[in-house]
């Protein structure tokens, strides 16, 4: 293909360009467009959805081209980049009018998923990390986590584990690998991930430590807590060469290292993110427990609840801090008023302070941050003034940067323009050349009727007028009338009929001014604008930690409104082995149900010496899942610092939460239901403690009845015996057998959520009590279901024969008993049919639980085969 394009000046500088960067899309400048040539056209085209055409080049024949106009790159660009292409943008760095030569041109940006500045590209909501893993020899991975859209930098060591759980929750948009680690990283970390590797010498100890001494200015790593975490500083340090590669060298804003330790935070797992749906609901009309409490005003403050949902804290005092806080906003509401007024005018300060650093900041988004730095002093003096002591902290912290707040105010106007040179930016008063040209520039009429004026009142000439030709520009035109009344120093410079025609050095002045004014209006108005970024960026850590500071207080505002809104209680949070909630509701269910229909609470009390493992049963439908979720979800709220969905709560801490719920086929990887249960439940049987809270519904359901009762009943022994650990469990099932554990063991209680048979109706009562269930009530859920009345009819009989039966060997005969009237008879063991005994002899000879999704489609191909055969 490189062949084919190399045969024309242009295209030879395209080749060069692009062998720079040559897994990235080149969006080549071309006049008013970017063009895209041979194998980027044909990717941009069927990405972007424009034309793909050809072009003649020369005994090339013709090269592919798809391009669109260059104002349209901010619509183009996200396209590009959401779709995981890294995009290099080549410019024009010359004016092709001032060369008769080929326009020089450059790389000027290289736009990747995971290192974007761009608002048309990020989402204000979410961060946008780059991540970077580095594999060693030892058990220990070290991975990095940089969003260079705002400058938080994290990095962390730890077993695969560890960092799987880490890339899950951090979602970093790319992954930074060393060359020949790719196939590693897949089979390291499970879910997709959009890898790009770098080369070996990037991830070598005295790389990347000394690129993040020169990132830093320090001479050591000692004071970001990571010296000694080698594979951690490998990792971050690859991120930091990365963005030298990428052309993103203007990293002020990066000026800290925070590492994260597995024990400040719980533990959650990609399966418990999911199964709760945390952050993303699991389907399209449902809800997350982050859209029911993200009430926050500040991009930032989305951005900063989102990561305490999916990281909570383990630390008694400061979670406490933040719960007084939230209890502090519900007892003062003028307060409250107040901060969220203050922060609605601060905006995403965070990305903006971050634009200074990179130079990407607008006049516009100067005045953003004028307005943001003036919300901070009042915010501060509310803070001081409170009897919080964690709010006192945080305005001890804030700083309204009133110098550089005021030079803001002073230099640029109100309603400055999103881009220079696309408006006045400027203030009057600022510069007096500025002022002059502007007058000249904006009112050169009325200058010229002042001169005109006063000449005609100097020389006492009444016809004098001054006017303008290409020739020789500005004039003062003076009829034969006067012309004795011309003074010496004003020179001819043109005779007409009636009149002649001068000039005077003050009008060459003009002129000089008035045709460069605008030009010089620009240059001016750039350096002061660029002064002013560059005194701004001094104040980039303290604006960051102003920023922090109020996406702080944003999240905490917002949990006491979403508490106040729905009747969330202040848990009490504490270094005990206890779980209790009293009347507990689940956050996001009640917000869905009709405002008519209440939503039934339950109480539910788990500890590590008296109920350690709740055994609940009840039918479908009765609300077992929601009773599971809403103590996990009631649990990681209290730990992240929001009140609860409760009357009244006492948590003790809780360090690793699990849950082993619902379907989470994983057909396309070949794996049945069965085995994704047991994956999920090994993980959590390997990774428990004795302050885990732990879900399992339904466990088993993927396999033979008894297979199913013998697997759940040795994972509850092992679950109360253990190594003295005695995690909290609530474990939903439908195999009532396992009620006859209470007996045996004596942390374990019996539990089931009450269901009432009225009439030969089905009434969900939703209420958890005392004692295990002995029905499941499945065939009135099919019933309430649809099903045809014969079957569900047929189902009752066949249930009430299997339940007087206490052989297995007689089940058989029973089943085949004559059916109720208007019934069908079912045959399924008696089989006399020589067809139906070689299907029975197909099915039975099958390893279910190591069946492939296509071998199961073979095999039923196979089986239609016989019976077809027979037809």
């Amino acid at each position: 293909m490189a062949k084919k394009i190399v045969e024309t000046p242009l295209m030879r500088q395209y080749v060069e360009m692009k062998g720079k960067h040559p897994d990235a899309i080149l969006l080549f400048r071309v006049g008013d467009f970017y063009e895209t040539f041979s194998d980027d056209a044909i990717v941009a085209s069927e990405i972007l959805g424009i034309t793909l055409t050809r072009r003649a080049n020369g005994s090339a024949q013709y090269v592919e081209l798809a391009g669109f106009p260059h104002h349209a790159l901010d619509s183009y660009l996200p396209k590009l980049v959401r779709a995981g292409k890294r995009v290099a943008i080549c410019e024009q760095l010359e004016d092709p009018k001032l060369t008769k030569k080929l326009v020089k041109r450059g790389i000027t940006e290289l736009v990747t998923p995971g290192v974007a500045v761009s608002d048309t590209v990020l989402n204000h909501r979410e961060n946008n990390f780059v991540a970077a893993v580095h594999f060693t020899r030892s058990a220990a991975i070290g991975v990095a986590f940089l969003d260079i859209s705002t400058g938080e930098f994290f990095a962390a060591e730890g077993d695969a584990d560890y960092v799987d759980k880490l890339i899950n929750n951090f979602s970093p948009k790319e992954v930074l690998v060393e060359r020949g680690n790719r196939r590693l990283l897949e089979e390291k970390f499970s879910g997709k991930l959009l890898s790009f590797e770098l080369d070996d010498w990037i991830f070598t100890d005295d790389a990347a430590g000394d690129r993040l001494l020169k990132q830093f200015a320090t001479s050591s790593l000692k004071g970001f807590g990571v010296h000694g975490m080698h594979a951690s500083i490998v990792a971050a340090g690859a991120i930091l060469h990365y963005l030298d590669i990428t052309n993103h060298t203007q990293t002020g804003h990066i000026t800290k290292l925070t590492r994260v330790e597995e024990g400040t935070y719980v533990r959650l797992d990609k399966f418990t993110v999911r199964n709760l749906e945390l952050v993303e609901p699991l389907c399209e009309d449902g809800r997350s427990l982050l859209q029911i409490l993200d009430r926050t005003v500040t991009p930032m403050g989305a951005r900063l609840m989102r990561r305490w949902l999916l990281f909570p804290l383990t630390d008694v005092k400061a979670i406490n801090a933040r719960l007084d806080v939230v209890e502090g906003f519900m007892r003062y509401p003028d307060e409250r008023t107040l901060l969220k007024e203050g922060l609605e005018q601060a905006g995403d300060m965070e990305r903006v302070i971050s634009k200074v650093a990179v130079g990407r900041v607008s006049p516009r988004e100067l005045v953003q941050l004028r307005d943001a730095l003036r919300a901070v002093a009042p915010i501060k003096a509310m803070c001081m003034q409170s009897a919080t002591t964690a709010l006192r902290s945080i305005g001890e912290q804030l700083n309204p940067c009133e110098c550089i707040r005021d030079r803001i105010a002073r230099e640029i106007v109100d309603d400055a323009p999103a881009a220079l040179n696309r408006g006045v930016v400027v203030r009057p008063g600022v510069d007096a050349e500025l002022d002059e040209l502007r007058e000249i520039a904006y009112q050169g009429k009325d200058y010229l009727m002042k001169v005109q004026q006063r000449e005609i009142e100097a020389t006492g000439i009444p016809s004098l007028k001054i006017g303008y030709n290409n020739v020789f520009g500005y004039y003062i035109e003076v009829t034969n009338t006067h012309k004795a009344k011309v003074p010496q120093e004003w020179i001819r410079k043109q005779t007409l009929v009636n009149a002649e025609r001068y000039i005077t050095q003050e009008l060459k002045e003009y002129e000089e001014k008035i045709l460069g004014a605008q030009d010089r209006i620009a240059i001016i108005e750039t350096r002061i604008f660029t002064d002013l970024v560059s005194a701004v960026s001094e104040y980039i850590p303290a604006i960051q930690l102003d920023a922090h500071m109020l996406a702080r207080l944003d999240v905490l505002s917002a949990f006491t409104r979403v508490a106040l809104e729905n009747h969330y209680n202040r848990p009490v949070v504490d270094d005990s082995l206890v779980i209790e909630f009293n009347e507990a509701r689940h956050p996001v269910i009640e917000k869905q149900l009709p405002a008519s229909e209440p939503y039934i609470s339950n109480s539910v009390s788990l500890s590590n010496d008296a109920t350690q493992i709740m055994m609940i049963t009840g039918p479908n439908m009765s609300g077992k899942s929601a009773l599971l979720r809403q103590t996990a979800l009631n649990v990681i709220m209290a730990q992240t610092g929001c009140f609860v969905a409760a009357e009244s709560a006492r948590v003790g801490l809780v360090d690793k939460v699990f849950t082993r719920v619902g379907a989470s086929d994983n057909i396309s990887l070949g794996e049945s239901t069965f085995m994704v249960e047991m994956n999920e439940a090994a993980s959590i049987l390997n990774n428990m403690s004795e302050r885990s809270l732990i879900l399992f519904d339904e466990l088993g359901r993927g396999t033979s009845t008894y297979d199913g009762i013998s697997i759940a009943w040795a994972i509850v022994e092992h679950i109360h015996e253990h190594a003295g650990m005695h995690p909290k469990t609530l474990f939903a099932t439908h195999y009532h057998e396992l009620n006859d554990m209470e007996a045996s063991y004596p942390r374990i209680a019996n539990y089931n959520v009450s269901v009432k048979d009225i009439g030969g109706k089905v009434v969900f009562m939703r209420k958890l009590q005392r004692g295990g269930s002995e029905h499941s009530f499945g065939i009135h859920v099919a019933r309430l279901a649809g099903m045809p009345k014969s079957i569900v009819e047929r189902a009752t009989h066949v249930l009430h024969l299997l339940e007087a039966s206490n052989r297995r060997d007689d089940i058989g005969k029973e089943i085949t008993s004559p059916a109720v009237e208007g019934g069908m008879q079912l045959s399924f063991f008696q089989l006399d049919d020589p067809v139906l005994s070689q299907i029975r002899d197909e099915i039975l000879t099958l390893d279910i639980n190591n069946l492939t999704p296509m071998a199961a489609l073979n095999k039923l191909h196979d089986i239609r085969s016989i019976i077809t055969g027979k037809a």
